[in-house]
């Protein structure tokens, strides 16, 4: 059954034993999407949607000139081209087919695993310690997990390559595998070698979704959206939230090849993308506003660097060096027992609690996930905000 809006291309596929079709659910193959009244018509006397056309009930003391300009008693934009567009040439890709919106990458999430997955039924494979949400959208969508840590020793934070090949070669009903690169709470990129070996395996026949939410803190070269255009199999996850500084306005991205961004367009609402949030979006994708994004990232990356040697000054009192590659903007840290010199879980779980009610620095608790005993993360803050982090655990760690 053909994707509802895509043309028939005679391009052959790449990988050739990847077939998107057989993917997809069935019945989101044959869904006719819900047409709005901006998929018509965008200017004129707008009379075809029932919107309120007196306008937003706010005082117009509380609304700007240009927030009255946002004309904010209409929908928004449904296909939002202008910002595809602008993300299309920042990442490299042909144009915006290449490219969806969510409102964050928690819904591109939510969505792909509901159009490739049946509940009760299909799997997807993910590798701990890794971002939470892909449990817990797992556990909405009634979709199992298979579960094949990373390899941790060391602080490594690698795939392992041997143990991912044969769970999917083994278990057909595995319709897609999540890597995070820089990996959360890892910090760790994945080499782009290694992704590739996956959507090449012939036994495999579903998606490879890279999620790349820090993917700007990682330097050049990392993002797997360099290999979107070679294979179809391939979803890339990206978002304002992090490098961009715009986590209020919850913009999420997939980079895919046309029929795939297609099947998530089909399935999405009809405005999920508010015209606050796109507004916001397309000024941040300017080309000055991406020099300012840049400066920014090189910042937090001295930051980053400087943050880790301040850290080492802490040895002496049970704080072992950051684990994992750290290129985000965070670092994971293990907290040691002093007497013992090994991770403490518990030591750590105080000194988060300690500096969260009583310092009023508050860091990430990560000591239940896996390899990651004894660790605290702690997300690069200014330079003020770092040097509070330093002497108020340095005061915490003595007394604790």
């Amino acid at each position: 059954m053909p994707i509802h809006g895509v043309v028939p291309s005679t391009k052959p596929t790449y990988p050739l034993h990847f077939d998107l079709e057989s993917v997809i659910r069935p019945n989101i193959l044959a869904l006719h999407p819900y047409r709005c009244a901006r998929d018509d018509y965008q200017s004129g006397i707008l009379l075809d949607a029932n919107e309120n056309a007196l306008g937003p009930s706010i005082p117009s003391a509380a609304l700007d000139k240009e927030h009255l300009d946002l004309e904010l008693h209409r929908y928004p934009d449904p296909a939002q081209v202008d910002i595809k567009s602008r993300i299309a040439r920042l990442r490299n890709l042909p144009g915006w087919e290449y490219v969806f919106l969510g409102v964050g990458s928690d819904e591109v999430l939510d969505l792909l695993m509901r159009v490739c997955c049946t509940p009760a039924k299909d799997k997807v494979l993910t590798t701990p310690p890794t971002y939470g949400m892909y449990s817990v959208c797992g556990q909405v969508n009634d979709v199992a997990l298979v579960k094949v840590p990373l390899t941790v020793e060391g602080g490594a934070f690698q795939l392992d390559l041997p143990k991912i090949k044969s769970a999917l070669e083994s278990d057909p009903l595995i319709k897609m595998v999540f890597l995070c690169s820089p990996g959360n709470p890892t910090g760790t990129l994945i080499p782009l070698s290694d992704v590739k070996e996956i959507l090449e395996l012939p036994g495999f026949r579903g998606i490879v979704v890279v999620d790349e939410a820090y993917i700007d803190f990682g330097g050049d070269d990392a993002s797997a959206s360099s290999l979107v255009e070679s294979y179809a199999n391939l979803c890339v996850m990206q978002t304002l939230s992090k490098s961009f500084g715009l986590a209020a306005i919850r913009l999420g991205i997939a980079l895919a090849q046309p029929p795939l961004i297609q099947v998530l367009s089909n399935t999405k609402a009809p405005y999920n993308i508010s015209t606050p949030s796109a507004h916001l979006a397309l000024s941040a994708l300017s080309d000055e506003a991406l020099d300012i994004m840049r400066q920014k990232v090189a910042t937090l990356v001295a930051s980053r660097t400087k943050l880790l040697e301040d850290l080492k000054e802490l040895a002496p009192l049970g704080l072992a060096p950051a684990i994992g590659g750290n290129h985000a903007n965070f670092l994971l840290v293990p907290v040691l027992n002093r007497a013992a010199g090994t991770p403490d879980s518990a030591r750590a779980l105080k000194i988060y609690t300690r500096m969260a009610e009583k310092e009023g620095v508050v860091v990430r608790y990560r000591g239940n996930e896996f390899g990651c005993e004894g660790c605290l993360r702690m997300t690069i803050g200014t330079e003020q905000e770092n040097e509070a982090l330093l002497e108020r655990l340095k005061q915490t760690m003595a007394e604790i």
